[in-house]
């Protein structure tokens, strides 16, 4: 550990995320650029795996005005994105933030908000999606591009990792999970003002959500999700494609923390 001062750590603790500068290299984070803009191209020729257009009625079309495409697995479309994965300034502030150093992999995915018609997306904890015991899950949300209100950027309640769960409007309404729109309004949130290469980490008991994309640049983004190798899921869970990785040192518990109902699958 030692990445992260005294008062970063501070600041996580109290805030929930925390942005973290000069992470990647700028050769690896030009090689990740350019890698993603061509596995965007290539899927926008069949079919994309994820979006959120507002609604459910016309999610995973990409014929909706109003957007965000997404990919999952980025690990298994292109070896460069490792470099992000197993970044060691990346890990050595996961170790301070998680106060572990046995960090395993949940899953990564990469969301693109189009110029122009970059939808929004409501506030939510990334919780009611896996939640685990613990509750050691964070998210490193790398930034491909600088990233404000005007584009779409992060939006967040500081200091709601502490309230716990809320409650999950979303799956009551939709397919989708988000919190009460009128207790956590998008105009009372707080803007994450990131330039390119800035990862922000953040519990995924924070609420966060984004606005729009009305500028004419986009918003590129690809992110990791994290647990302790110590911590373990509750209930029935999909196991998703390679989940329980080890990013960071030792697992002693791998059953449990990737479920045994899936062993052997």
């Amino acid at each position: 550990m030692g990445r992260l001062t005294q008062e970063q750590k501070h600041f996580y603790k109290e805030n929930g995320y925390i942005i973290l500068k000069n992470v990647l290299c700028e050769a690896d984070l030009a090689a990740i650029t350019e890698e993603y803009d061509k596995l965007f191209a290539r899927k926008n020729q069949e079919k994309m795996e994820s979006s959120w257009v507002g609604t459910d009625a016309d999610d995973r079309k990409n014929s909706s005005e109003f957007t965000v495409k997404g990919i999952h697995n980025l690990q298994y479309h292109h070896a460069v994105f490792s470099s992000f994965l197993f970044n060691k300034n990346l890990l050595d502030a996961l170790e301070d933030v998680m106060e572990t150093k046995n960090i395993i992999l949940h899953h990564t995915k990469a969301h693109y908000k189009p110029p122009e018609k970059g939808a929004a997306y409501p506030m939510h904890q990334d919780y009611h999606y896996f939640p685990y015991e613990k509750d050691s899950m964070v998210a490193a949300f790398l930034h491909l591009d600088a990233a404000g209100p005007e584009n779409g950027g992060l939006f967040v309640y500081p200091g709601s990792h502490k309230l716990g769960p809320q409650h999950d409007v979303g799956a009551i309404e939709s397919n989708f999970h988000y919190v009460d729109q009128a207790e956590f309004s998008l105009d009372k949130a707080t803007p994450v003002i990131a330039g390119r290469g800035d990862v922000v980490v953040f519990s995924y008991l924070l609420v966060h959500g984004s606005p729009a994309n009305t500028s004419s640049r986009p918003r590129r983004m690809l992110l990791l999700q994290a647990a302790s190798a110590d911590d373990t899921p509750l209930g029935e869970q999909p196991l998703r494609p390679g989940q329980g990785w080890l990013l960071r040192g030792v697992n002693v518990n791998r059953d449990a923390s990737i479920s045994k109902r899936f062993e052997g699958h």
